[in-house]
């Protein structure tokens, strides 16, 4: 089995994707970015640290490794990981890497439409959703960001360059009283998949929660759902709805 390259920028992506690639017996070269991967990531594995744009460095350092093919996995803030590939990407696949979307190799990571977890959005909740998903399709060809808080029809903030958990805690301190509000997340139009596709965790529920929402609305085969099993447990917990929705244009 050939060698996987992964190039990771934060969170927890990464690094699940280099352990669910090591269990099915292939091996991992991990290519950090300074300031972004966290060291955790790394550990254990064949690595080398970069800077983010250092390109003709990534690629000595993958053909040093003997890569074929290539992921990009992990949140980076502008100029972000998928500014990076669309300025190299022609370069690596001329290089010979085969680039592949870090949904193909974790399987069933994308939410199926419907419920995800024990509670559901009432009609306030819906209302709020289907304006979130206005507004994100509205910025879509634009490239602001991938997320939205919404509170009682009332615009809270839009995701730009300090990223989904950052947006919460802006959006929680500008809740009204009153019911609270809602995240919307979803991929920009003509995304390309194999980078940057928009992902939640038990981080971002945490992060809602805290914030005060009352749930999240993703879109259906579209955002990635990291430890489902786990997400479903602490939305149910804190009394938070998680839906996927299909996306209609």
């Amino acid at each position: 089995m050939s060698r996987l390259g992964i190039i990771a920028g934060g969170g927890a992506l990464p690094r699940q994707i280099a352990d669910l690639s090591r269990s099915q017996g292939r091996d991992v070269f991990i290519v950090a970015l300074e300031g972004y991967t966290d060291l955790k990531t790394v550990e254990g594995y064949s690595h080398a640290w970069v800077r983010l744009g250092a390109v003709g460095e990534t690629l000595a350092h993958l053909r040093a490794g003997a890569v074929s093919d290539l992921v990009l996995a992990g949140p980076v803030r502008r100029p972000s990981l998928a500014d990076l590939l669309s300025s190299i990407l022609e370069t690596l696949e001329d290089e010979g890497f085969s680039i592949v979307g870090a949904d193909t190799l974790l399987g069933s990571v994308f939410a199926a439409p419907g419920l995800i977890g024990a509670h559901s959005p009432d009609y306030q909740a819906r209302g709020d959703i289907e304006r979130g998903s206005k507004v994100l399709m509205a910025l879509s060809d634009v490239d602001v960001g991938q997320a939205t808080v919404v509170q009682e029809g009332l615009v809270l903030g839009v995701e730009a360059i300090e990223g989904t958990d950052e947006l919460l805690k802006r959006c929680g301190a500008l809740q009204r009283e009153g019911l609270g509000g809602v995240l919307v997340k979803f991929r920009k139009f003509g995304q390309d998949n194999r980078v940057d596709l928009p992902t939640i965790g038990v981080k971002t529920i945490r992060a809602a929660a805290r914030a005060g929402l009352r749930g999240v609305a993703i879109e259906a085969d579209g955002t990635m759902v990291l430890e489902r099993e786990d997400v479903v447990r602490e939305a149910d917990e804190l009394g938070l709805f998680v839906i996927a929705i299909e996306i209609t244009t």
